[in-house]
């Protein structure tokens, strides 16, 4: 079932990354394949003062999708090679997003997009049902718990240019489980 738009909408930027943790991101693939994969790693970007956020030189033609309702998927080109995918998380008006780093089987925010052909075509797409071809899922039912001790924070990977104090803002999560 698709994860409820409560869970990833409106609320702290970090605690949405750390709830993101064990659910399910799911890809209808072209040939009509549909694959989950469990949520392992993810990092928060938080509005226009985070100088590691894509929204801290305002709102662009890039960057305009943050700006929208949660719930959309943010898909941008890095380096130009690896497409990133984050999900929108701010209320309307507010720029804030989540990166999608890694699943269970798949290390990496651009090997995930790489792996799963997730494209900039999936830009502004919803995250919250099917139409898209990709979406969230809550954990299933009998999964186990995600637990405390299984969660590490690190700061984020990759945003020494926004120095120090947003470079080492404790966003990132990794689920470690046994």
């Amino acid at each position: 079932m698709p994860i409820k738009a409560k869970v990833v909408q409106n609320r702290s930027t970090a605690a949405i990354a750390r709830d993101l943790l064990g659910q399910m991101l799911v890809r209808r693939h072209p040939d009509g394949r549909v694959t989950r994969h469990i949520i392992t790693e993810t990092e928060a970007y938080h509005g226009e003062t985070d100088l590691a956020c894509h929204a801290s030189k305002g709102r662009t033609a890039r960057t305009d999708v943050m700006y929208r309702a949660g719930g959309l998927w943010y898909v941008y080109l890095c380096y130009g090679v690896h497409e990133m995918l984050n999900l929108v998380t701010g209320p309307v008006g507010f720029p804030a997003a989540v990166l999608i780093r890694g699943l269970a089987d798949v290390s990496g925010p651009g090997r995930l997009t790489r792996v799963l052909g997730i494209g900039r075509g999936l830009n502004g797409c919803s995250a919250l049902d099917e139409a898209g071809g990709l979406w969230l899922e809550e954990r299933p039912a009998g999964a186990p718990r995600v637990l405390k001790r299984w969660i590490q924070t690190t700061p984020r990977i990759g945003v020494a240019y926004a120095g120090p104090e947003w470079a080492g803002k404790p966003w990132r999560v990794v689920l470690r489980m046994p």
